[in-house]
Formats: C-alpha cells, structure tokens, sequence
C-alpha cells in the first residue's frame, strides 16, 4: 500500500546544526517566526506534547532540540537514557507541530541559541523566565522566552517509578 505524500519520514526532519542553520537561514527569509524547545524527551508523555504544542504556538516553525544520550546521561544519571538520541528524535520528529529537530551533546542549548537565533525560546512551566538558564544569551539576541504547556504534572521519572512497581509476569 502506497503511503499518502502528505506523511512525511520523520526521520527527514532531524538535521545536524550546520544543516538546520542554513535552513532556518531560508525560513527566516520567508517571514517564518522560528521558535526553539528543548529537553530529554526519554519516554514521551502527554506533558511533553502539551509543552510542544505550546511552543509551536509561539511562532510559525518549531525546531526541538534533542539531549544526546551523553547529555541526558549527565543530567538523569545512571540508567538513562531509556530510549536512545536517534529513537528520541525520531519520536519528537512523528509530532505534526515540529518542523524540526536536532541533536545537542552542551549542558544547556546556550550555543544553540547563537547558532539558531530563533525568535523565541520556548521553556516548560517548570522554569520561569527568570530561572532559565539561558535568560541572559536570549536577552542578548532579542529572543523572547515564552514559558508554556501544563503544569508539571508529569514527568518521566515518575513514569518509570509506576512502571517499576508493576508486578512481573
């Protein structure tokens, strides 16, 4: 069975940096509001769909920056990530409101915003404008932070606590 020409490989949506900066390049000449999410994206759950649509709808284009499993790693510790960076990704890639996604390997997405320079820089409600680490390099290209999605009522990490208490068959 022949696929519609409407779906789309998500996978032809996940681009290295110098890639997606020649592309957000054109996009940008076109009028397109480009804003930038960012995070683990472990196991997806409705939270992070919320936080994504948010995002998308600050702007015209939502580019999702992807933790590497190096990164996540560092921040989650031992044990994950779940799911590794190309399956993530490929994942985040599925959703309708992303136009694109990269990989990053830096501790916070400070170097993405320079690369980038998106209109706006979209943060889950788990931060505030004044918390987010990369407030004052926004500040310094004219990006707007836009904190969206729902409240922090879920997360992966109690995800995965409730699967663990399952009983084994």
């Amino acid at each position: 069975m022949k696929m519609p020409s409407a779906i789309v490989d998500s996978r032809q949506k996940i681009l290295d940096r110098e890639a997606l900066v020649q592309l957000l390049q054109q996009e940008r000449a076109q009028g397109r509001r480009i804003v930038l999410a960012n995070g683990c994206f472990d196991i997806l759950h409705v939270g992070h769909v919320r936080y994504l649509k948010g995002a998308k709808s600050e702007g015209d284009l939502l580019v999702v920056a992807i933790n590497s499993d190096t990164s996540v790693r560092n921040i989650k510790g031992p044990g994950r990530p779940i799911l590794n960076e190309q399956v993530r990704a490929q994942l985040v890639a599925a959703l309708g409101v992303v136009a694109y996604v990269t990989i990053f390997d830096e501790p916070n997405v400070t170097a993405l915003l320079q690369s980038l320079r998106p209109d706006v820089h979209a943060k889950g409600t788990d931060y505030t404008v004044e918390t987010v680490p990369e407030r004052e390099t926004a500040r310094q290209l004219g990006t707007r932070i836009a904190i969206v999605g729902d409240a922090k009522d879920h997360s992966t990490r109690d995800l995965l606590a409730r699967l663990r208490e399952l009983p084994r068959e």
